[in-house]
């Protein structure tokens, strides 16, 4: 058998295999230079869907915001402490589990109550043993204030060189803070209230919706705005007058400590515009110390009575003498006007008064009847109970809180039915002229004009300032 030689592979020249490692080599370098197009499209789509979540939660924050611009009511801030205490539980290897401790120096530390926190909890993140809360506690009884933490409140603890406790402090409030400071003889407690600076402050709103979002939207507080209401409330029915368009201005103390707004005061002067019509209100005080509103030139805002004694309530069912009964289907006069508002809502005296009657009255269910002088009388039907104080018998103040709404007596929902007598005839209350109240005094109408000429200029400069502003 003959057996053929196995063929060798072919050589190649050197120079053709230098050549061809060469040109490998470079092909590698320029892929690393260079990727693909394909590579840096999935780059691109990647940084994208990265930056996507960022957009949307910054939309979803401008949606909320502008919620909470339109509603009235905004969710308590306890709620909101809540929900974010509940939305960390699943975030818990992001978020250390132990309140934030800021170190401002090696003997400075804050801590920031978390939920389930207490006093020796917190000593104990700043190194301090058991033994110094009960040698705080016990130095002072006013030491055990700080035992009443809330969450978010900040401590800031103060230490020796040796770690040892000197000085802690924490702010209660805008304006109140309490401190422990060691000394020969233990830690001394001390409360420190800060004295709020009052300026007067501006504000312009337009009723586009109900009263207390328009009022709230154009930064006046729920008090201010009730205040507002009270002001006007002899020659304004807010609960049937107000339209879109309506517009306000109002002047107030505005109470400001270390830079910062912390409450509010009295109004000062207003202006309130209802369907076309200007009415004014400046607050006087007399020489006697009595304060009381006025018109610009100095008549008296109060009259005998208020124009209705349930605020923003809805007119149900108006004066009327052939209304068809909702429960007994038959015709009968309806000798008042129903406000319907929520049960519980508080229902106030329309004028100064003796009270006839705080009881049960047939159909009426629990009612309260006073007479005011010889010539009115007012009655508040369907009332759910009435206030304290109130009885058969008793006196009662202007504006005073005599009952609440409640579906007491022949009622097919909770609503207050308002009767007002004169001499002894029913009358409509809603068109019914009221009496007016004294005028400002001659003797005190300069100082008076002294005081209601500016605030008057001041709301005229700052609502052209304001339409000005609004045209550029």
């Amino acid at each position: 058998m003959t057996t053929e030689p196995s063929k060798a592979p072919p050589l190649y020249p050197k120079t053709h295999l230098l050549a061809a490692s060469g040109i490998a080599a470079l092909l590698s370098l320029a892929l690393l230079v260079f990727p693909s197009s394909d590579v840096e499209a999935k780059r691109t789509t990647l940084s994208l869907d990265l930056d996507s979540p960022i957009e949307q939660q910054t939309q979803d924050q401008d949606a909320s915001d502008a919620q909470q611009a339109t509603n009235g009511a905004v969710e308590s801030p306890f709620a909101q402490i809540e929900n974010s205490t509940d939305d960390t539980k699943g975030t818990a290897q992001a978020t250390p589990a132990t309140a934030p401790e800021v170190a401002k120096g090696p003997e400075h530390r804050e801590v920031i109550v978390a939920k389930g926190d207490t006093l020796s909890t917190l000593f104990e993140k700043v190194g301090l043993p058991a033994s110094t809360v009960n040698e705080v506690l016990a130095s002072d009884k006013q030491a055990k204030q700080f035992t009443q933490l809330k969450h978010g409140q900040k401590l800031e603890f103060e230490l020796t060189p040796d770690g040892q406790l000197n000085n802690l402090h924490s702010s209660i409030s805008d304006l109140e803070s309490i401190t422990l400071t060691k000394g020969a003889k233990g830690f001394a407690f001390n409360r420190t209230t800060t004295k709020p600076v009052v300026r007067s402050a501006y504000i312009h709103g337009v009723i586009n919706s109900s009263l207390s979002q328009s009022a709230a939207r154009a930064g006046l507080s729920h008090s201010m705005t009730m205040d507002m209401a009270s002001v006007f409330g002899y020659d304004i029915d807010f609960a049937q007058d107000i339209r879109q368009g309506d517009e306000f201005d109002v002047i107030y103390e505005q109470k400001v400590a270390n830079g910062k707004v912390v409450g509010t005061g009295n109004i000062l002067s207003a202006r309130f515009t209802n369907r076309g019509k200007t009415y004014t209100a400046v607050r006087y005080t007399n020489k006697q110390g009595n304060n009381s509103y006025y018109t610009a030139d100095g008549n008296s805002m109060r009259k005998a009575f208020i124009r209705t004694p349930v605020d923003f309530a809805r007119i149900s069912s108006r004066f009327s003498m052939g209304r068809k009964h909702p429960i007994l289907n038959k015709i009968r006069a309806h000798k008042g006007v129903d406000y319907a508002a929520p049960r519980g809502t508080p229902i106030k005296a329309a004028g100064d008064g003796k009270v006839l009657l705080a009881g049960r009255r047939g159909g009426y269910g629990n009612t309260v009847i006073i007479q005011h002088g010889n010539a009115y009388r007012t009655l508040y039907g369907h009332m759910q109970g009435f206030a304290k104080g109130v009885k058969t018998g008793g006196n009662v103040k202007q504006g005073q809180v005599i009952g609440y709404i409640g579906t007491t007596g022949l009622s097919t929902g909770p609503h207050l039915h308002y009767e007002f007598q004169v001499n002894g005839v029913h009358v409509d209350p809603l068109g019914q002229k009221l009496p007016m109240a004294d005028p400002i005094a001659k003797a005190e109408r300069s100082r008076f004009l002294q005081q209601s000429q500016p605030l008057m200029a001041r709301m005229d400069q700052e609502r052209a300032t304001m339409l000005a502003s609004a045209k550029r």
